[in-house]
């Protein structure tokens, strides 16, 4: 049996062998051909023009003749010379071209005749002679000897002419038996062509086909189709490797399958029995497995579409997962679900982590409803305690700030200089304290609601120049530029003036103590379709990377600042303030290259929205 190799080295040896014959008579045709065509040229047609030249050169010696008798005798000698140089070279070269039988005879009898005529003519153009002498020796003798010369010359002519048709009968002849041989040869060679396109069709094209459609079945799941081999050649052993693998892949499925199917019913079982509340959708929103807290508190069941699932928000969050194929959480961060328990009231946190393949593409979704009510509590339970601790600080430490007030006054007595130090000592640290519970008094008013605001329409410049107005001169005395750069095309936006002044107090403040001579800093905003988005730039020493996501908290401060530096609750109250407007704070800093605070406030042509009390 042959194989696919020599199959095709056998079939593109025919169509080599073809075009080798048809290359080869090509050009033995062609050389014919030309030999016929130079024979033509170099024997015959110089003797036709030799010829025709003899004729032409004896015709003009004639006519000279006649007109010497006429009584121009010079002129007619001097035509006479002229074309006897002419003839004696048409005569050689016809001498020197015999090409055909009896051709060599009539040139030697051209010879011998042209020179009886010039000793004739010779006679015609004697002047000693009488004139009618010369004319009967014309008409007599030289005019029979210019036929006669002429008539031979002719017969040269006409023998070279006849083998030129000849020859040219002979070349069409063979142009038209190569013109037939060459059709004959390439209809073989498309004969040759078209067998070996059936074969291959049948030796290869068919069986690559039929695999093709094989392993497109197999990409589809019909593991149990089997290829039948039709030859043993390299397609064959490839269809018993087809049928092999298809084999192990039908083996490794059982396998696989049973493994599969043991581990989901594992992970079915341990799943139902996790305490949190969670669900597995796919990635068209249908809900493929829920632990029992999901089904029983938030009815996500099984099979059930996320978009009619009971709890608020949750599709959202799913969509925005598969869309963006990253964690999913409320946009304000505080958005909590609550939900009764048992009789209890419990407050749940939802977010939506998507489950990736290979090509980090979502394949799934992670609805997770964190249990954060514990949490809640201790937050509530530490605002009643700062809230009752700072109320209760208050009025004693105001007592104690007056009495410190009166004796530094000397009110009640003289005092030492080490007392008045110990005194002054005390009061600052006294009024330390007192603005740190004035602080933590604010915040746990506007945390629980109780904070009075006045929204109103305000320019964006006015809140802006308004709140550095009180810094400029502490910024010229520290050697600091106080810029602000504004657009003039601003919105107004919807906001308490007062509140958002103290922002931007506690922004300023913080820029200007940590920015050192010779920097600046720089009020800006720009507006979107929604917000006006105020940033405090400054150039000073920057935040390290590892303390931004913690710097809005109560009580944070960076280490390695300065003891008396504050407590940490100007930006908390910042944070405070800018969310009970609706808005968001960002921070963005690098180590050594400055900080830049941004917030963000309600256009006024937009709804103000209501702070959710969670």
């Amino acid at each position: 049996m042959l194989g696919i190799r020599q199959k095709l080295s056998l079939g593109f040896a025919g169509l080599l062998l073809i075009l080798i014959l048809i290359g080869v008579q090509g050009i033995v045709l062609f050389t014919e051909l030309g030999e016929s065509i130079e024979v033509i040229l170099r024997e015959n047609y110089r003797s036709v023009i030799a010829s025709q030249e003899m004729k032409e050169a004896l015709e003009r010696m004639d006519s000279a003749a006649l007109f010497s008798l006429l009584g121009h005798i010079k002129e007619g000698a001097e035509e006479i010379e002229r074309n006897d140089k002419r003839f004696e070279r048409a005569l050689h070269v016809e001498l020197n071209n015999i090409t055909l039988p009896g051709e060599l005879e009539k040139a030697t009898a051209v010879e011998a005749l042209f020179r009886e005529y010039r000793q004739t003519l010779a006679q015609v153009q004697d002047t000693g002679r009488p004139l009618e002498r010369r004319r009967e020796v014309y008409f007599g003798e030289l005019l029979p000897a210019f036929q006669k010369i002429k008539d031979t010359a002719d017969d040269i002519l006409q023998m070279n002419q006849n083998n030129m048709s000849e020859a040219n009968d002979r070349a069409r002849h063979t142009a038209a038996a190569a013109r037939q041989r060459m059709i004959l040869l390439l209809a073989m060679g498309a004969c040759v062509a078209a067998v070996f396109i059936v074969f291959t069709g049948q030796w290869v094209i068919r069986p690559i086909s039929q695999l093709t459609a094989s392993a497109e079945e197999i990409r589809r799941g019909n593991l149990d189709l089997v290829v039948h081999p039709h030859s043993s050649d390299e397609i064959g052993q490839l269809s018993k490797s087809f049928n092999s693998m298809a084999e192990s892949l039908r083996e490794f499925r059982r396998s696989d399958r049973a493994r599969l199917l043991r581990i989901q019913r594992s992970t079915e079982q341990a799943f139902r029995h996790l305490p949190e509340v969670l669900a597995v959708a796919d990635p068209d929103g249908i809900i493929e497995v829920a632990t029992e807290g999901a089904k029983t508190a938030f009815g996500l069941n099984p099979g059930m579409d996320i978009s009619s699932a009971p709890v608020e928000r949750l599709a959202a969050l799913f969509h925005e997962a598969v869309r963006t194929a990253r964690p999913a959480v409320p946009a304000d961060g505080r958005t909590l679900i609550q939900k009764f328990i048992d009789g209890e009231e419990r407050y749940f946190k939802p977010k939506a982590v998507p489950i990736l393949d290979a090509e980090k593409q979502p394949s799934g979704v992670i609805l997770l409803l964190e249990d954060v009510t514990q949490q809640r509590r201790q937050e509530e339970l530490k605002k009643g305690v700062i809230a009752t601790v700072s109320h209760q600080l208050k009025t004693p430490l105001t007592s104690i700030r007056m009495a410190i007030h009166l004796l530094l006054d000397e009110r009640v007595g003289h005092l030492t200089e080490k007392q008045a130090e110990l005194l002054l000592a005390a009061r600052e640290e006294g009024e330390r304290l007192y603005s740190i519970i004035e602080k933590l008094l604010q915040i746990s008013r506007i945390e629980s609601g109780k904070l009075e605001t006045e929204w109103a329409t305000v320019s964006p410049h006015e809140l802006a120049f308004e709140a550095v107005e009180p810094f400029r001169r502490a910024a010229q005395d520290h050697g600091v530029a106080l810029t602000v750069n504004l657009p003039e095309d601003l919105p107004p936006v919807q906001a308490d003036g007062l509140l958002i002044n103290h922002v931007f107090a506690n922004l300023l403040s913080n820029a200007l103590k940590y920015t050192e001579p010779g920097c600046k800093v720089t009020i800006s905003a720009r507006a979107d379709e929604e917000f006006v988005r105020f940033s405090v730039t400054d150039t000073g020493k920057g935040i390290p990377s590892q303390y931004l996501q913690r710097i809005l908290d109560q009580f944070f401060r960076v280490p390695g600042q300065e003891t008396g530096s504050g407590a940490g609750l100007g930006l908390a109250i910042v944070k405070q303030i800018v969310d009970a407007h609706g808005g968001v704070v960002t921070v963005e800093s690098q180590e050594g290259g400055g900080s830049t605070f941004t917030f963000s406030l309600r256009r006024s042509n937009g709804p103000l929205r209501e702070v959710e009390e969670v």
